[in-house]
């Protein structure tokens, strides 16, 4: 086989065991000295050609039920300037936190609501991580406001208002969360 029909055979990200099955070890090896695969983390690689997020094709090799949350996904949604340091990740509470190279800050959350706002957002390489929707990202925001602070929260809104977010949409997904919920409706009647 030769080597551009070995590189056809693969996908554009995959683990070691499917390349293993598709070319064999020492065609692998071959590929990585000569620079055309490229390890992203351990036991996962790229072709050489393909660009995207490769921290986040990392987190969702990994983890399943990965889902961007909390600064990340606001940054994502375009309600907040800043550029998280770490991807904030929400995994479900029970689940097993994996090691990862790439800088990411775990969240817990709770099993019965994870689903809850949760959509698929394309990585590249028919791979998806999760992403949570704007109002899901602010209504975590003001649950965890005693450890992401209130102003995170507040900025959110306020964006997620001036774009024209409805607020029955927020409320109608805050039912879910019950110690949020007048804490939320009692900020939108200050601001509306």
């Amino acid at each position: 086989m030769t080597v551009e029909a070995a590189l056809a055979r693969l996908p554009a990200t995959f683990r070691y065991t499917e390349a293993i099955a598709l070319i064999g070890e020492r065609r692998l090896r071959s590929l990585a000295t000569d620079g055309r695969i490229v390890a992203l983390a351990r036991g996962l690689y790229r072709k050489d050609d393909w660009h995207g997020d490769e921290d986040l094709i990392e987190i969702t090799a990994k983890a399943k039920d990965a889902t961007v949350c909390l600064r990340s996904a606001l940054a994502r949604h375009d309600l907040i300037d800043d550029i998280p340091a770490a991807i904030d990740i929400a995994i479900p509470r029970s689940a097993w936190r994996p090691a990862v190279q790439t800088p990411v800050r775990w969240h817990h959350f709770d099993p019965a609501t994870f689903r809850l706002g949760r959509e698929g957002l394309d990585v590249g390489a028919d791979r998806e991580i999760g992403l949570y929707s704007a109002e899901r990202s602010i209504i975590d925001a003001y649950r965890l406001r005693h450890r992401e602070g209130p102003d995170l929260a507040n900025e959110a809104l306020k964006r997620w208002l001036r774009s024209g977010g409805q607020p029955s949409a927020l409320l109608g997904l805050a039912r879910a969360f019950p110690r949020t919920l007048p804490v939320l409706r009692s900020t939108l009647e200050v601001l509306l």
